[in-house]
């Protein structure tokens, strides 16, 4: 079986280096022995018998590496008979690719759910798990559902993790050979175990592979992105003072939106209002911290942050609307007390309110895993970063047949009414044929005003975004069909094939007398790869198809960065109403994303410097609280700080119950010390920005405050662990917590909130004169500082 080895390693090393690689010829070797290893001839049962040899041969110790060919050739036959889907050449490539720990290119419609099953059945066969994280919960229950009769045939078991899932049935799942689960459900349930109490309570076991589907949209856009794990308390500010403070206030004269529309401040005569208002002097002073953070989480609530574009308000509940995809992002909160001043300016209720207990961001904790690869459709354009952050090479694998797709020029006017005639316009004229179109929007806003100026020209067009995104795949199905027009805030993570014809191709060769499918732009966004995902629907395993944008230069990409500005008029057309011809603006715009896409790789560099430190502390939080957990660790504070009572107690009731009662307060303490911690430094990140004036780095003030934070926090564990076994009551059962006062929270929750660049002083939020800082002295870092954090935590107790 294991005839005519090729040295995977010396085929690996060749790519090693290289953040983009369009050369496949080097895992042609592989392939050609895949190919040569022919089973059509052997039965079910033989193919079942040759799985379990393979599994058997991988437990034993046996490498992937060298289980390979067989390996992948018995995939690639099992899935022709049972799913009647046979692997093409490039998908076996790419699967190979996979398992070197490569993300790799595939473009929409070549199969990539059918590809990962390759490198998935490998790593899997050795019972150490494999986590296939997607995008979204559809995806994962889909393609489990999809994949799960080969993956059992083959001798090996599969699990899905879904919201709402037992702690029992959930263990289970992870303890499958293969488990289908989002990437965020995965970093919640590992979260969850930093608050048990009982080994019995931990679900996951150590991590070994994971492929992640939609690899652009985990990787990079929600990379950033921290999942949070929160508990109830008792304390509760009204943030709707603030609301109605700011709704008194003038634009331009009480405050100014900052150059990009990604700031907004308050003008000297706009603080003095405010600070008359609340009757509370200078609003840098100590004492004013949290007022000062209300009035300008409310500030930005009201003026930067639009409904129907950034969120919806849907079932009396405000629902985050994801810049990438354009549907709701679930369980997305904003930070720091920003939702709560969003739920304030739309008359909601806040449920929000809580204490964060654990955090972590997607981009830390999909590096837990040893290994990792990728797929998506479209990665080249970020290779640099896929290779900075992860160590991932990005391969791009050619189709499976020619692409003969038609990417038309982009038509760009100056104002958006002009646009919106226009694209209303083109649709009537191509509807009029027959031939399907799909048009993707950026917002909400965007796609309700498309819909109801086709349905005044007689078009009747299916609406797919944020406030309907469960019917999706249904829409996005019959996208294809004759006659259809569907307009989409987004097509980044949908997962769903658009065949001609619609989802049966009843009409496919008449589509394709039309010219396949017609996708249609509304706006460039600020990444290339999201306009990629929407033109990749067009075009799929060798169709026609063509894909248009039209552009003003008032949309909100243009608009944030003053385009307009700086085109000479004399360079417009005439009439308004007409496309802009000039070969310079376009060339322009075209640089524009270029641009934009290098400042925000910047911004995800600066935000992981900020964060890079505390997640070394709180891997060493979180490893040092499992090996209590768990009895690997026993800190012995008792025998070492309380001796006297030690001895005492040792005699009553013994060594066991002694250790059980350490282990208890321990584990509390951790949690609270920590959670105690994270809400101190997460003042400090809010403000860390003023330093700017006093001409020092943020990022390495950050740093600095955390480094010796951290000590201090460790030293506060130790007292505070000390001081509660010093006093509390200790019989054979250990201690009882809730009559000792050391109650964890009556419920938690978890939730995923925005990154914000804003925070940490990429883009100061506020306006501040160098007087006022000197006023402040270093505001956070010294005035602040420990003793602040020391005494809210002694107010707390």
């Amino acid at each position: 079986m294991l005839k005519n080895k090729v040295s995977f390693k010396s085929i690996a090393r060749k790519l090693r280096n290289r953040s983009v690689d369009f050369d496949i010829e080097p895992y042609k070797i592989w392939l050609q022995k895949i190919n040569e290893f022919r089973l059509e001839s052997l039965s079910d049962s033989q193919l079942r018998d040759m799985s379990l040899e393979l599994i058997r041969q991988a437990r034993n110790g046996l490498s992937e590496n060298e289980l390979l060919i067989p390996a992948f050739a018995l995939v690639r036959e099992a899935a022709r008979r049972i799913l009647g889907m046979k692997h093409f050449d490039v998908q076996v490539i790419a699967g190979i690719a996979m398992h070197d720990g490569n993300l790799v290119e595939m473009q929409t419609g070549e199969g990539k759910t059918l590809t990962a099953v390759l490198p998935v059945y490998l790593n899997a066969i050795s019972g150490r798990g494999v986590h296939v994280l997607t995008f979204n919960d559809y995806l994962a229950q889909r393609d489990a559902e999809w994949m799960g009769p080969l993956y059992g045939f083959l001798g090996l078991s599969i699990g899905h993790v879904r919201e709402g899932m037992s702690l029992s049935e959930r263990r289970r799942a992870y303890e499958k050979d293969i488990t289908y689960l989002t990437a965020k459900e995965a970093g919640f349930d590992y979260l969850k175990e930093f608050l048990c109490t009982d080994r019995k309570e931990l679900v996951l076991r150590p991590f070994n592979f994971g492929v992640i589907d939609e690899a652009d949209s985990i990787l990079i856009d929600e990379a950033r992105i921290p999942l949070v794990i929160a508990g109830k308390t008792d304390n509760y500010i009204e943030p709707g003072h603030m609301t109605e403070i700011i709704r008194s206030l003038e634009a331009h004269a009480d405050y100014e939106v900052g150059e990009y529309e990604r700031t907004v401040y308050l003008t000297d005569r706009g603080l003095n209002l405010v600070e008359t208002i609340l009757g509370a002097g200078n609003l840098y002073d100590e004492k004013n911290l949290k007022l000062l953070v209300d009035i300008n989480n409310a500030l930005h609530a009201e003026v930067l942050l639009k409904r129907d574009v950034d969120y919806i308000v849907r079932n009396g509940r405000i629902e985050l609307v994801d810049e990438f995809t354009g549907r709701v992002a679930d369980k997305r909160h904003w930070p720091y007390g920003l939702q709560e001043a969003i739920e304030a300016k739309e008359g909601i209720i806040s449920d929000t309110k809580g204490q964060i207990l654990s955090s972590i961001t997607l981009q830390n904790f999909i590096r837990l895993y040893p290994k990792i690869c990728g797929m998506t459709g479209t990665a080249a354009t970020s290779a640099n970063e896929f290779q900075q952050f992860y160590g991932l090479n990005v391969l791009v694998i050619p189709t499976n047949k020619p692409c003969i797709r038609e990417d038309l020029e982009d038509v760009i006017f100056t104002h958006k009414e002009a646009k919106l005639k226009a694209i209303t316009s083109e649709i009537v004229r191509v509807h009029s044929t027959g031939r399907p179109i799909l048009v993707g929007t950026c917002s909400v806003e965007e796609s309700e005003q498309l819909a109801g100026a086709l349905r005044e020209s007689g078009v009747v067009c299916q609406v797919l975004n944020a406030k309907n995104d469960e019917l999706e795949a249904g829409i996005i199905a019959q996208a294809g069909a004759i006659g259809a027009v569907t307009v989409s805030t987004n097509m980044a993570g949908r997962g769903t094939d658009i065949k001609l014809g619609g989802a049966w191709e009843l009409n496919r060769e008449e589509v394709v007398r039309l010219g396949g499918l017609y996708v249609i732009g509304t706006n460039r966004y600020e990444s290339r790869r999201i306009d990629d995902q929407l033109r990749g629907r067009a075009g799929r395993q060798g169709d026609p198809g063509s894909t248009r944008f039209f552009i003003s230069l008032e949309d909100d990409l243009f608009k944030r960065y003053r385009f307009k500005e700086l085109i000479p008029a004399s360079l417009y057309p005439e009439n308004q109403e007409n496309p802009i011809e000039n070969k310079i603006i376009k060339k322009r715009v075209g640089n524009v994303q270029r641009i934009i896409e290098g400042q925000n790789t910047d911004i995800r560099l600066t935000l992981s410097k900020y964060s890079s430190i505390m997640e070394k502390q709180r891997q060493s939080v979180y490893e040092w609280r499992q090996g209590v957990l768990c009895d690997r660790v026993y800190t012995g504070l008792m025998p070492d700080l309380l001796q006297e009572r030690y001895q005492l107690l040792l005699e009553r009731v013994g060594e066991q119950p002694l250790r059980k009662a350490e282990k208890q307060v321990t584990l509390f303490y951790i949690n609270k010390c920590w959670a105690d911690y994270l809400d101190y430094m997460s003042y400090i990140r809010e403000s860390i920005h003023l330093v700017n004036v006093a001409g020092k780095t943020p990022v390495h003030e950050f740093n600095k405050i955390s480094v010796e934070s951290f000590r201090n926090f460790q030293q506060d564990i130790v007292n505070e662990i000390a001081g509660k076994l010093a006093v509390a009551e200790i019989t054979e059962d250990g201690v009882d917590m809730d009559k000792e006062g050391l109650k964890a929270p009556t419920s938690t929750w978890t939730y995923l909130i925005n990154d914000s660049p804003e925070q940490v002083g990429i883009n100061p939020a506020l306006n501040v004169s160098a007087a006022d800082i000197f006023t402040v002295g270093i505001w956070m870092l010294a005035a602040i500082g420990w003793k602040l954090f020391r005494k809210e935590v002694k107010q707390k107790n």
